[in-house]
């Protein structure tokens, strides 16, 4: 298509003026048909159109949303904390923010949200035939949607906004420029952040198969294979790592040609990675699959999954690797509580009995959206003496994964919901004291951090000793982990500050009297010549789950003003506009934290 050929010269305006021509008049066409739509819709009760659930996806349909070779670093589904990755990240063609980022295909703007973290300046674009687009971390917006979300931010008073513009306000051609990419966000680098969704379920599907074109010709590299010794009701026993030789064509092997397990049932594991040409990133595999004695007893692919159940990732890896060693395995063993909708097939929850005199034939393939695929085969068998058993382990409580369970003390209240768990919880809690002037409990030490839960549980603390009037509004639950405190927040009922929290540790309840600190970055009387202003925003206490770390709000001679804040560089700036002209200027800086602490800076400046 023309417009497609054309891509470079539409981002610098050099197409030739007849080409300009048709495209105009392909827009006013387009958007006539979009009002009829918008008719239509309405008449049909606002039901968007959608693909069937067994049409192959178009792979012709959408166009690359950058100009530059597609180098990817991260893929769909790959294994992320607490979530699996729900789009490829394409690399930036120079290393940092400025490349143009353009519409995959003609369509409306249905979305743009600015936030702090997150996916930080996104857009959202329908498109005709069911699916929507979305575009994360950009640096900036195109002009007209600059201006358009600007007016919003100043109109709520507030730099994070999610808007949703009317059907007809921002329609796009397919090649059309939308954004810049950046590193907004929780980005850590400059990268675009692209998705495929569904419109009518916001369900993600893997971009890959779309068409987009991403040269792979590098199968993924197996590294490490993990053995779980399992009791007769799929209990922990212990475990052992084995490292993994490549022999050759893709093909990787164990040290020996056998495994000697000493439990009745085994589960396994596998620590592997998927590579493109031309760029270094350790990326997730699309599929793997797992067969005993030539049965396929386990198989889950990276297609597509519901955001609704993006947390069941940590019940799909390793969890305590994770979060101790930051290494990421692929169960190939079903945990009860787990009800990912990923797997194609789990015989027996792939769990594998084991045999003395029998040993199993164990083959484990991962593959890639391309195509390329590494082999690993061996033998396991079961060795002469069993796994301790974990009754051994010391334990006060038992929390049944698939009922709610309610625990009451004298000093502690803790509410799990049905769900809240993958498994059985043997449950080790104690009560340590703290005498420290800044806490008000027993610090309540519930299991360990390396257990995964799936949803917020309810938490709840009684103070051991009385809280002046004063400091009440100042004290926080906190979570302590390895010397680190975090405010999960807290509200007063019945005598106890009661959170909702996400990990099990130690909670005890703290006071924070400190304010935030402000340092000018960039700053001072003189502002002649400065494009911007900068604040420096750091606290003493972090912040965890639902609770904002900082709320603030800023004033030029009594007008409010936009300062957007990176939360990554925990910096306040402020863009010199239209607003603020030459001449002496007032600005009053209120910057607060999550238990109310603040800080106020009012300083003279010019301009």
């Amino acid at each position: 298509m023309l417009h497609l050929l054309t891509l470079p010269d539409v981002a610098t305006h050099t197409i030739p003026c007849i080409f300009q021509k048709v495209k105009t008049k392909r827009r006013e066409v387009m958007i006539r048909i979009m009002l009829l739509s918008t008719l239509l819709l309405f008449i049909l009760g606002f039901k968007s159109p959608e693909p069937p659930d067994d049409e192959k996806y178009p792979v012709d349909y959408f166009h690359a949303p950058v100009a530059h070779t597609l180098l990817l670093s991260g893929t769909f589904g790959e294994l992320r904390p607490n979530h699996f990755h729900a789009g490829i990240d394409i690399k930036s063609s120079k290393g940092v923010a400025g490349d143009p980022v353009y519409a995959s295909a003609d369509g409306y703007i249905s979305r743009i949200k600015i936030g702090e973290s997150g996916y930080g300046n996104v857009l959202y674009i329908n498109h005709p035939n069911g699916y929507t687009t979305v575009y994360a971390h950009l640096d900036h917006f195109t002009e007209a949607l600059k201006t358009y979300a600007k007016t919003q931010q100043y109109a709520r008073e507030s730099f994070e906004v999610d808007l949703t513009p009317g059907y007809g306000d921002f329609p796009v051609l397919q090649g059309d420029q939308v954004g810049v990419m950046g590193n907004s966000g929780s980005s850590n680098g400059a990268h675009l952040h692209f998705e495929v969704r569904k419109t009518s379920t916001e369900k993600p599907f893997n971009p890959l198969l779309f068409g987009f074109k991403v040269t792979d010709n590098v199968p993924p590299k197996m590294h490490t294979l993990k053995a779980y010794y399992l009791n007769d009701k799929l209990q922990e026993q212990g475990t052992k790592e084995f490292n993994l030789v490549k022999v050759r064509n893709g093909k990787y092997r164990i040290k020996g040609d056998t495994l000697s397990l000493s439990a009745w049932r085994a589960g396994f594991a596998l620590k592997v990675y998927d590579h493109f040409d031309r760029v270094s990133n350790w990326n997730g595999i699309y599929a793997l699959k797992m067969y005993r004695d030539d049965l396929l007893v386990y198989d889950f692919d990276m297609e597509s999954f519901s955001f609704d159940e993006t947390l069941y990732i940590n019940a799909h890896c390793d969890y305590e690797e994770r979060v101790t060693k930051k290494s990421y395995f692929n169960r190939c063993f079903n945990m009860p509580g787990n009800e990912l909708s990923i797997y194609n097939q789990k015989v027996n929850d792939g769990v594998i009995e084991l045999y003395q005199g029998k040993p199993s034939h164990i083959k484990m393939i991962a593959s890639d959206v391309a195509g390329n695929e590494t082999v690993l085969e061996f033998w396991v068998r079961r060795g002469k003496t069993p796994a301790t058993p974990v009754s051994g382990n010391t334990f006060n409580y038992i929390l049944p994964y698939d009922e709610g369970n309610l625990i009451r003390t004298e000093g502690l209240y803790l509410h799990l919901s049905q769900g809240t768990l993958y498994e059985n919880l043997y449950m080790n809690y104690g009560v340590t004291s703290d005498q420290s002037d800044g806490c008000f409990s027993q610090v309540h030490n519930l299991h360990n951090y390396r257990t995964p839960v799936h949803k917020y549980f309810n938490i709840g603390i009684r103070p051991t000793k009385s809280i002046p009037a004063e400091l009440k509004p100042k004290v926080f639950v906190a979570y302590c982990q390895g010397g680190d405190v975090w405010n999960c927040g807290g509200q007063w009922k019945e005598g106890l500050l009661r959170a909702k929290v996400r990990a099990f540790g130690d909670y005890c309840i703290l006071v924070d009297e400190k304010p935030p600190v402000v340092t000018p970055a960039a700053f001072s009387y003189n502002m002649k010549g400065y494009n911007k202003m900068k604040f420096k925003v750091m606290d003493n206490v972090a912040t965890i789950g639902h609770v904002r770390a900082i709320s603030y709000n800023a004033y030029i001679d009594g007008k409010w003003i936009l300062m957007e804040y990176d939360k990554k560089s925990r910096m306040l700036i402020y863009v010199f506009d239209e607003r603020v002209g030459p001449g002496d200027h007032v600005l009053k800086l209120t910057v607060k934290d999550a238990v109310g602490n603040e800080t106020i800076i009012e300083e003279n400046f010019m301009r």
